[in-house]
């Protein structure tokens, strides 16, 4: 029989108070310490440069003013604007860009005759529910395992989270349906998720040991499966207190991008309301492109225990270099369509301009010292990966059909950037773009046939598939 983890945990304890502590070798010596210091000395300017840094902004200090003119605005290719969201104080960026491009999409059929605007709240609902059920019901599928084993430690330092990707969005709208913005909208806690997620993470923390000590002392399956169901109905009760039990029916008009009523008010449920305005399922007309330069191109992967719902669907991607990412992107938004994508963002993000470039801040001239690693190097070291999702709006090319910049409907409000939207040239857009979801209609038979190979495993731990936020 397995050890009661509380034993474990005792055992632990009192073998770190019994070691001697071990002498290591690597500190900084007293000569390091000198050399450190002289160098600093040699340098004649980095008095000025403290007195400079101690008081300003760092970014303030190294914009590189010659990076600084007006913001080219004129885009080759851009698809119809449809209203800014703002995802406020929480990490919901993947839903609100998977949202724009299912309300594009709706308004794209409709010939922009008509407008919808999905709930976030009501998506999210269900998305929180999902995560909860997925770390209570892995740690219950790795309950044999040790309790400092990995993959267990993985469901209890990450029990919930805001973020997610594109397959999230399409596995919850397709089993749970949507609703209009107008009947459920947000609420505090929808934009300001950290207290809320503090405390299910505690909760699910509480029943994820509860559920492993179970599993240890053999309990029958079917009490453990009724016990999970307790588990999640608490869950659900407190997701109701803060985000509002989720709507089952409602009455709709649609209207105009003005706002102007279309037609008669109809009854919906949110899988009819669905039906309405997706049409079809998600799955199985996309696929998710990702450029890797670690790993090799052409190849299939997918991220495991990375999914929304449990009997969903992993995050599985095709491995593909910036030039084809670029043919993809191009493709669909000459035919009109907005495209999920993600970034890392916060890299020489210039947000008062809502401008990202390469060249806007010169960080190394400001600190004596380079910062010289490639986009694989930088992945590999944690130093950069995916960090938010934005939807893909527009392309602008040059004579010979090479993209130049590029823009983005961003979900920080109308107020942040270029009225909500951010303007990226080709040469950022190629160092810290990472993730793009594209209809199948604009992808090659043959990329078509390597996205259906037999997937690579890989681990969520991995440096690239932290989570969009």
């Amino acid at each position: 029989m397995k050890r009661p983890i509380k034993a474990t945990i005792i055992v632990g304890l009192l073998a770190c108070s019994i070691a001697a502590p071990a002498q290591k070798s690597g500190g900084i010596s007293t000569q390091m310490l000198q050399q450190m210091e002289k160098q600093q000395a040699a340098n004649p300017a980095s008095k000025a440069l403290f007195n400079a840094i101690a008081s300003n902004s760092i970014d303030d200090l190294s914009k590189n003013y010659k990076n600084q003119g007006a913001v080219d605005t004129h885009f080759s290719i851009e698809t119809p604007k449809q209203s800014i969201h703002d995802q406020k104080q929480s990490g919901r960026c993947w839903m609100f860009s998977g949202l724009n491009v299912l309300r594009s999409n709706f308004a794209k059929h409709h010939n922009d005759t008509l407008a919808v605007e999905f709930s976030q709240d009501y998506l999210f609902f269900y998305d929180q529910l999902e995560k909860a059920n997925l770390m209570l019901q892995g740690v219950l599928d790795n309950a044999q395992k040790p309790f400092d084993d990995l993959r267990l430690q993985f469901f209890f330092k990450h029990p919930i989270n805001d973020g997610g990707t594109f397959c999230g969005v399409a596995d919850l709208a397709e089993k749970y349906g949507l609703v209009p913005q107008s009947v459920v909208p947000e609420t505090y806690s929808a934009e300001n998720t950290s207290r809320m997620a503090r405390l299910i993470s505690s909760k699910l923390r509480e029943f994820g040991l509860e559920l492993y000590e179970m599993a240890a002392s053999k309990t029958s399956a079917k009490a453990i499966q009724n016990r999970k169901t307790e588990m999640l109905s608490t869950i659900y009760g407190m997701l109701c207190l803060t985000l509002g039990e989720p709507v089952k029916e409602f009455t709709y008009t649609f209207t105009d991008k003005d706002g102007k009523p279309k037609g008669e008010a109809r009854h919906f449920t949110p899988k009819s309301f669905y039906q309405e305005t997706v049409g079809k399922p998600l799955n199985g007309t996309f696929i998710m492109v990702m450029n890797d330069p670690r790993r090799p191109y052409h190849k299939t992967y997918e991220v495991e225990y990375d999914r929304h719902t449990y009997d969903g669907h992993n995050w599985k991607y095709l491995n593909l270099p910036m030039e084809e990412i670029t043919a993809l992107a191009i493709a669909s938004l000459k035919d009109g369509r907005k495209m999920y994508s993600s970034y890392d963002v916060g890299k020489q993000l210039d947000r008062k301009r809502g401008f990202l470039d390469t060249e806007n801040y010169d960080y190394a001239t400001l600190f004596n010292t380079t910062f010289n690693m490639t986009k694989a190097e930088r992945i590999a070291t944690f130093d950069s990966g995916s960090t938010h999702a934005m939807t893909l709006s527009a392309v602008d090319l040059d004579a010979e059909g090479k993209p130049r910049k590029w823009k983005v409907e961003n979900s920080w409000g109308t107020a942040s950037g270029q009225a909500g939207c951010l303007i990226m040239t080709d040469r950022w857009f190629r160092e810290y773009m990472f993730r793009l979801v594209v209809d199948k209609q604009y992808v090659s038979a043959d990329l078509l046939k390597e996205a259906e190979q037999k997937p690579v495993m890989v681990m969520p731990e991995d440096p690239l598939f932290q989570i969009d936020n």
